[in-house]
């Protein structure tokens, strides 16, 4: 077993004030793994910003600005994080929820088909929208 230290004593992290955290579940069981860089990006922007009930409520504008990401990949990362269940949205509030016990990480599949690239394939998705607005 590893015997571990601090290495600067002087500098050893205390909790003062408000304090967020993330479980080391998240890491051992795969939600890091899982996630993609806007997704983790977003995940972590959200446990920093929330309340103690993990409750936030910065607007997308604000958000994207603080993380230098455009709405789609915002969008995206959000939409992504409800559907693994790390967190709610309401239109107004988020909150990031107790993490899922039944969690099975997610493995990428091929897209083979063209349809499944219309549903799947977000830069697909967003030719599709801007087509259809007029704006090519």
């Amino acid at each position: 077993m590893i015997h571990k230290e601090p290495i600067l004593h002087q500098r050893i992290r205390k909790i003062q004030g408000s304090f967020a955290w993330i479980p080391h579940f998240f890491l051992r069981n795969g939600f890091w793994s899982n996630l993609n860089h806007h997704e983790l990006l977003l995940y972590l922007f959200l446990v920093l910003a929330a309340d103690r009930q993990g409750v936030s409520y910065y607007s997308f504008d604000k958000i994207c600005s603080l993380l230098g990401i455009n709405t789609d990949e915002y969008i995206l990362a959000r939409n992504e994080l409800i559907d693994k269940d790390l967190i709610a949205f309401d239109g107004h509030l988020f909150q990031v929820l107790s993490l899922p016990e039944n969690f099975k990480p997610t493995v990428p599949q091929a897209i083979s088909s063209k349809k499944k690239m219309m549903l799947r394939d977000p830069a697909t998705i967003h030719q599709t929208i801007i087509g259809s607005l007029g704006n090519e």
